[in-house]
C-alpha cells in the first residue's frame, strides 16, 4: 500500500493485518463512554459521509477514472480524507482499481469473488504482500504530484491529526464516535463493492465481467452499488444511470460543481443509456 513498505512476493503483511484488526476492534470503545444521542450520531454521520465520499468521489471516480476535474488543492483534500479511511494511499488504491477494470473477473483480477471467494475479495487480497505495491505505470497521471507521493508513503499517519482534533474538541467520546465507530462501517461498506456486487444483483448490461447493480450496497456506498452500470461505462461521474437509482456521490459532485469546486463532470453517453433501456 505504500512505497516505503519492503515486501516480498509471498505471504501476508502483518502490518496490514494489524490495521484491519484495529479497524474491527475500534468500535468496542463505544462501551467505554456514555452515549449522547444527538452529538454522537451527528459525529458518526459526518465522519461516515466525508470518508465514504472521499473514497467514492475521490479515490474512485476522480483518481481511478478521472470523471471530473478539480483544483490541485481539492485533489489533495480528497486524497487526504481518503487516506483517513485507512484503505491505503490514493496512488495504490486507484492503480489497483484500474488494474481491476483491465482484468475484471479473470484469473488476473486481484479480488474476483467468483474466482477467489467472498472473504478474499472482501479484504484478504490487500493483506497479501504481493499486492502492496502500487501499479505506478497505471497511475502516472497522478504520481507526478509530490504531495500525493508523500501521502502515499505515509497514508497510515493521515488520521492522527483528525483523531487529535476530535479529542481536543470533544474528548474520548468524540474520538470514539467521530472516528473509531464509523471507520468499521466505512471500510466494510466499500469493501462490499468488491465482494458483493460481483455476485448479487441485477444486470442491465451484458459486460464481460460479473458486475451487478445492487440497491442495498448503492444506498450505503453512496451510489457505488450500481456497479454493472459502472463497468459498462466507467468514465462517467454518475453511476446511477436512472433517476430512481440513487447516487449520493453524484449528487454531492453536482453540488460541488454548483459551488465551482469541481468541473466537467463526465456524463453517460446517450447510446449507453439506450443500450441499458434507460431511455
Amino acid at each position: 500500500m505504500s512505497e516505503n513498505l519492503k515486501v516480498t512476493e509471498k505471504g501476508i503483511s502483518i502490518f496490514v493485518v494489524y490495521i484491519v484488526v484495529l479497524i474491527h476492534i475500534m468500535p468496542f470503545a463505544a462501551f467505554t463512554t456514555p452515549f449522547y444521542v444527538t452529538m454522537d450520531l451527528t459525529l458518526f454521520f459526518l465522519s461516515y459521509t466525508l470518508r465514504v465520499f472521499a473514497l467514492t468521489g475521490g479515490y474512485h471516480r476522480y483518481f481511478s477514472h478521472k470523471s471530473f476535474q478539480t483544483s490541485r488543492f481539492f485533489q489533495f483534500f480528497l486524497a487526504y480524507l481518503g487516506a483517513c479511511a485507512l484503505q491505503g494511499g490514493p496512488l495504490w488504491w486507484a492503480s489497483h482499481h484500474r488494474y481491476h477494470h483491465h482484468h475484471s473477473d479473470t484469473e488476473k483480477d486481484t479480488h474476483s469473488p467468483r474466482l477467489r471467494g467472498f472473504w478474499y475479495s472482501h479484504f484478504g487480497w490487500f493483506m497479501k504482500k504481493k499486492n502492496l505495491h502500487a501499479h505506478y505505470h497505471l497511475i502516472r497521471d497522478f504520481s507526478k504530484y509530490p504531495e500525493l507521493r508523500f501521502l502515499e508513503r505515509y497514508w497510515y499517519l493521515a488520521p492522527l491529526p483528525v483523531i487529535a482534533l476530535l479529542y481536543v474538541l470533544g474528548g474520548w467520546n468524540a474520538m470514539v464516535w467521530g472516528f473509531f465507530v464509523p471507520t468499521v462501517f466505512v471500510n466494510n461498506v466499500t469493501y462490499a463493492v468488491n465482494s458483493l456486487v460481483h455476485v448479487f444483483g441485477g444486470r442491465r448490461y451484458q459486460t464481460k465481467d460479473d458486475s451487478r447493480n445492487n440497491l442495498l450496497v448503492a444506498l450505503f456506498a453512496f451510489g457505488e452499488g450500481w456497479h454493472n452500470n459502472h463497468h459498462r461505462f466507467a468514465g462517467s461521474a454518475r453511476q446511477g444511470f436512472a433517476w430512481y437509482q440513487l447516487d449520493i456521490t453524484y449528487l454531492i459532485l453536482k453540488f460541488c460543481n454548483w459551488l465551482r469546486i469541481v468541473a466537467k463532470l463526465k456524463p453517460v453517453p446517450e447510446k449507453i443509456l439506450k443500450e441499458g433501456h434507460y431511455l
